[in-house]
């Protein structure tokens, strides 16, 4: 059925903008197409990233390459044992000229702010983020400042069979738009890096190829994206369905469903539609929702994962039909 309504406005330059971002990441991270649109797909839609695989797959390339690909400010926190919650969020200081205390932003105030091994710090420095990334704001000594926009949390962390590592508590991995794995590099595109790399790094070539006003632009066009009833009412079986599986002890949370959707209007946009069909959720569904799954008992001792247990789920929730406006 041919849609009738107006394309929203600047929607029609998303998706060119987005492919000169991706070229940009691309030209520091080859073969890994599928983890950059994914990438693009949770900035456009105002979430946050959380990079999960071994060491040395590029994830901080990854999430410093989509940095300088866009004219903002970036901050990177390395994530230590030893580092405070003042650390990320700031801290008030006194000032003897003025003689009253002036508080001093920490690195959080930035349009990206790239966190390295998340989990190498304590459940309690993690916890500072809480409040940044649901809220969009930091307190400090009963202050509320708010934070810029638009803003992005991109955080990597290893595997929690690492040694010195602390798993991501379940209200910080909720807060997570979607979760994403690298993977080892085809022996091709390896072969490429060892080429490129091999010199200077790819990296102090990147120049910015999007400005933050333009991100901004197109964020507020993603918004606009249409989503259907029979859409949305498929967005809430999902995740539905999640709590009650018996393979799973915690379900997906409410605020994963507006997540998932979030996600789709940003997916259905780069595709070049300014509506939403269920194959988006269906693209989305793993990455958005496994990582706040929690797997039973039994499910455990089966060594059946939370992203096999919701590609089940996908197979078995009945899909609508896709409808135009």
């Amino acid at each position: 059925m041919a849609l009738t309504h107006d394309v929203p406005p600047r929607l029609d330059d998303l998706v060119p903008t987005a492919h000169r971002i991706g070229q940009a990441i691309e030209s520091v991270i080859e073969g890994k197409g599928d983890v950059i649109r994914l990438t693009l797909t949770v900035m456009l839609a105002e979430g946050h990233l959380l990079i999960e695989d071994v060491p040395g797959v590029g994830k901080t390339m990854l999430a410093k390459a989509l940095a300088r690909s866009i004219d903002c400010t970036v901050r990177r926190v390395q994530f230590t044992p030893d580092l405070l919650p003042s650390d990320i969020t700031g801290v008030s200081a006194y000032n003897q000229q003025t003689r009253d205390f002036e508080f001093k932003p920490g690195p959080v105030f930035a349009n990206i702010v790239v966190g390295d091994e998340i989990n190498r710090a304590s459940p309690k420095t993690q916890s500072a983020l809480l409040e940044c990334m649901e809220e969009h704001q930091v307190t400090v000594d009963g202050v509320t400042y708010p934070l810029e926009s638009p803003f992005m949390v991109i955080a990597t962390q290893n595997p929690i069979e690492m040694e010195g590592t602390y798993p991501l508590p379940e209200a910080q991995r909720d807060r997570f738009t979607a979760r994403i794995a690298m993977g080892y590099p085809e022996p091709t595109a390896e072969l490429e890096m060892l080429d490129v790399h091999g010199g200077t790094s790819p990296l102090d070539k990147l120049q910015a190829v999007a400005t933050t006003a333009e991100v901004t632009a197109l964020i507020a066009a993603v918004r606009a994206v249409y989503v259907s009833h029979p859409v949305k009412r498929y967005a809430i079986d999902l995740v539905t369905a999640t709590r009650r599986s018996p393979d799973l002890r915690l379900g997906a949370s409410p605020r994963s469903t507006l997540q998932l959707v979030r996600a789709a209007r940003a997916h259905a946009a780069l595709q070049g539609r300014d509506y939403v069909i269920p194959d988006d959720l269906q693209d989305l569904a793993v990455p958005v929702l496994a990582h706040r799954l929690l797997p039973s008992i039994e499910a455990q001792s089966q060594r059946r994962l939370p992203e096999q247990v919701m590609a089940d789920l996908l197979h078995r929730v009945p899909v609508p039909e896709a409808r135009a406006r």
